[in-house]
């Protein structure tokens, strides 16, 4: 099975819901969730693809199967520590990032679902 990279549903499901959420939903609701989290749950999902994309076409990447573990794990691992607690520790970069342990469960989870999204995928096409 060759995995589908940027056009892979996993990918145009989270792109399609950031912007739906960010220009449709957001402005409309209070909801904590919408406003706080969903961007989280949308992380990985939408950034491993990129990411082994870029590796793929780097010559990287000696296959075309969807994201293995450590390529859904290393993303997350620097985009929690980045994120969560490197950037809020700098003056700098305080102003935009607020350190959030929830927003490290909300990457796990949107991590487990793009997991098993794609482990779904290539047990298919076997």
């Amino acid at each position: 099975m060759r995995y589908g990279y940027l056009r892979d549903p996993v990918f145009v499901s989270a792109f399609s819901l950031y912007w739906i959420n960010r220009f449709l939903v957001k402005p409309f609701t209070d909801s904590s969730f919408v406003h706080n989290h969903l961007n989280d749950f949308l992380c990985i999902p939408f950034f491993v693809p990129v990411v082994v994309f870029v590796a793929r076409s780097c010559k990287l990447r000696p296959h075309d199967r969807p994201p293995e573990a450590h390529e859904i794990l290393l993303p997350l691992l620097v985009w929690s520590v980045m994120f969560e607690l490197i950037l809020p520790a700098h003056s700098y970069w305080s102003r935009w990032a607020v350190g959030d342990p929830i927003d490290i469960v909300w990457y796990c989870i949107g991590a487990f679902v793009a997991s098993l999204c794609w482990t779904r995928q290539l047990r298919r096409a076997a």
